[in-house]
């Protein structure tokens, strides 16, 4: 065998570093063929197909001045291990529902993706490379969910994408439970996913994956890039995790491989598709930026381009003689996956048909679920059902009419799959119709996430990018912050997750400013995309329910309360504008002020209309469950309900901010600008102002202003 002076004098184009921890290999370049001694073996390896994929990545970041090479570069064995022997999906078909599901969690290496979907025969074209990170292009800087073009998820934020991963896992368990027979199983797929170091210093990691193990997601199969640097440099001055030993705690299969070794790297993936219970962590030892003769394994290829003097370089180190975004006909041929794609897909059409002739209910119920349709009676039911909680409204928290409502949702749609952040009880979400998740039942509906508000959200969020499943998660309106950026991606890729936030202001009473939200509604509602509900009763949660359940491309939040609220009587017009996110409930022939409100505050103005027309003011009443949903009504419709020529006075339990976005400057709002307070809820509630005289008295102030 040779040593390493024989082969650096053979092979001039030595260009592994001996870094510390990263001394395990050695590689060296002659023609295309890949030497490595790794461990004391020599082993070649082709690697002009893993070079394409260094070299569109390299060159696309250095066209656009900008972007992440190091880590392309540093994980393209890995890549061609993975998407050249593994990887089912089909390039001409990028929605085909039984596909493998691939999340590139360390989305800053977003090149290394498009550059695997430009070569396997997506569309994205070597023009569509050039464009990266330019405006509107299908290349922006991190990942965009995007199915045409086959980007399974939005990431960028570390450690999102191995959350949305796992919940992809778990839809296609559930989903699996559901559909599958002994004899023909239409769902039988794996979900892969590449994360780096930050995304296992992100605390959303331990969130997801202490959670992934818990319930058996065998087909959940993951690539640690261990290459030891991030933008500060090397990563053992402030990240010294015994990773491997922090995987095997959670429960999960761990193996360690040469992550610029082809044969390894493969062996680890057949292991681990065998594993069917525990999810599985593939630790790859890599060099980042694994190529550059003077910036691999430094911070300096992390973050920014080469620059043309190492581009050259690097060609030269790599023996790469091809110009800029040329690839070789070699190249391509290796990689274009659209033959073998059509063909997995064709099968599995061929599948579909026996399991459609053979099972005909469970293969229609499952195409409906696949098309995100609602069922064809779906509408017809909820009329009956409105009218039932028009019928039956009675006073009570709409944490309470939020429960009720699922009992008929929850039954009516089975793909509706709920869970709560340790706080079932509390947050209603828990239907008539539900049972546990588990591995003793895997097709359970309800999911006991504990304490994982952020880990929970960004779960929920693969679940519906997976698809066949629509997922309910909840906690305490206050702990959004926890779960926001999830929140976030959800509007940003416009997928319906439904959200479900309970104990809604200051009302809930002694567990204090920690537990109270104030600010919170004002940043949902800020939120791009992002549909707000915060029902008055029974009637308004039923029509709040059914926005959130039938929408396509907008996530819902739906704010209830702890403290009981009124039942309020409509007529059958005001019951056709609730979906409009604004309506009167109570109507002036010639209104002198509007009153406003939302959730329990509706009936505190109803009751201050009153009082104010024994004072000879006469006052509209207009309750707002969405103002996000009103906003995007009609000028018309708008002005119809709210007067823009009287004085407006809004009442919510809240920060005020949001409100101005449809007040002049004349106009007032009661709401709350500090944090709450311990105490009974009725004692803060009139602490802050929240009664009907405070109402009365404000109202009067407006007029004689």
């Amino acid at each position: 065998m040779s040593t390493k002076k024989e082969l650096r004098s053979q092979y001039p184009y030595f260009i592994s570093k001996n870094v510390k921890n990263l001394n395990y290999v050695y590689a060296f370049y002659c023609k295309n063929i890949i030497i490595i001694l790794s461990n004391g073996e020599i082993h070649l390896q082709h690697t002009v197909p893993t070079n394409a994929l260094r070299f569109l990545s390299i060159d696309a970041v250095e066209k656009a001045k900008s972007g992440h090479p190091g880590m392309p570069m540093g994980m393209a064995e890995i890549a061609t291990a993975l998407w050249s022997k593994h990887l089912n999906h089909n390039p001409s078909n990028p929605h085909w529902f039984n596909r493998d599901r691939f999340v590139l969690s360390n989305g800053h290496g977003s090149m290394l993706l498009y550059s695997l979907l430009h070569l396997t025969g997506y569309k994205l074209s070597i023009d569509d490379l050039k464009d990266f990170r330019q405006l509107k292009s299908k290349t922006p800087g991190h990942p965009e969910y995007d199915m045409d073009i086959g980007v399974e998820t939005t990431t960028g934020p570390l450690g999102q994408g191995i959350a949305n991963a796992i919940g992809m896992a778990i839809s296609e368990k559930i989903l699996a439970a559901e559909f599958n027979e002994e004899d023909i199983k239409p769902i039988d797929h794996n979900t892969y996913v590449f994360l780096g170091d930050g995304c296992l210093m992100e605390g959303i990691s331990h969130e997801a994956c202490s959670f992934a193990s818990t319930h058996n997601l065998g087909k959940l199969i993951c690539f640690y890039d261990q290459n030891g640097i991030s933008i500060d440099g090397e990563i053992e001055n402030w990240f010294t995790d015994d990773s491997v030993k922090r995987f095997d705690s959670y429960g999960w299969q761990t193996i360690c491989v040469d992550g610029h070794n082809i044969e390894e790297i493969d062996k680890a993936i057949i292991d681990a598709k065998s594993e069917i219970n525990k999810p599985t962590m593939i630790f790859c030892k890599t060099t980042i930026g694994f190529g550059s003769p003077n910036k691999s394994g430094t911070a300096d290829v992390h973050g920014a381009a080469l620059g043309e003097e190492e581009v050259i370089k690097t060609r030269e180190a790599l023996n790469w003689d091809y110009d800029a975004f040329e690839i070789p006909k070699e190249a391509y041929d290796f990689w274009d996956s659209t033959k073998k794609g059509s063909a997995l897909n064709s099968d599995w059409d061929n599948l579909i048909k026996s399991y459609d002739k053979k099972y005909p209910d469970k293969s229609s119920e499952l195409q409906r679920r696949i098309k995100g349709d609602l069922p064809d009676n779906f509408e017809d039911s909820f009329k009956t059902f409105l009218l039932e909680c028009d019928g039956n409204n009675t006073s009570m928290a709409t944490r309470k009419c939020s429960k009720a409502c699922l009992d008929f949702f929850v039954k009516e749609l089975p793909e509706l799959v709920g869970g709560s952040a340790d706080l079932t009880p509390s947050n209603n979400t828990f239907s008539s119709s539900s049972s546990v998740f588990s591995n003793e039942n895997p097709s359970g509906n309800h999911i006991n996430y504990g304490v994982r508000e952020f880990g929970m959200s960004a779960i929920m969020n693969g679940m519906i990018l997976h698809g066949g499943i629509k997922p309910y998660g909840a906690t305490f309106l206050v702990f959004t912050d926890y779960a926001r950026n999830a929140v976030r991606l959800s509007a940003l890729m416009g997928i319906p997750s439904i959200f479900v936030y309970t104990h809604d202001s200051v009302a809930l009473g002694e567990d204090g400013p920690t537990h109270q939200p104030i600010e919170h509604m004002v940043t949902l509602r800020s939120t791009p995309n992002l549909n707000s509900w915060r029902p008055a009763d029974l009637v308004e949660t039923a029509v709040a329910w059914k926005e959130a359940v039938k929408s396509k491309k907008t996530p819902t939040c739906l704010i209830f309360s702890r403290q009981g609220t009124s039942a309020i009587s409509r007529t059958e017009d005001q019951l056709s504008l609730i979906n409009k996110g604004g309506y009167l409930i109570d109507e002036s022939d010639n209104p002198d002020i509007t009153l406003i409100a939302s959730g329990s505050e509706v009936q505190l103005v109803i009751d201050a209309a009153k009082e104010l027309k024994n004072n000879s003011i006469c006052a509209n009443v207009v309750s707002m469950p969405s103002l996000d949903v009103f906003l995007q009504q009609s000028e018309t419709f708008q002005t119809s309900i709210i007067n823009p020529d009287k004085p407006i006075l809004v009442v919510e339990c809240s920060h005020p901010n949001s409100w101005y976005r449809i007040l002049d400057r004349k106009d007032k709002v009661i709401g709350i600008e500090s944090f709450g307070e311990s105490a009974p809820g009725n004692e803060l509630l009139e602490h802050f102002g929240f009664n009907t005289q405070n109402v009365v008295n404000s109202a009067k102030s407006l007029l004689n202003d």
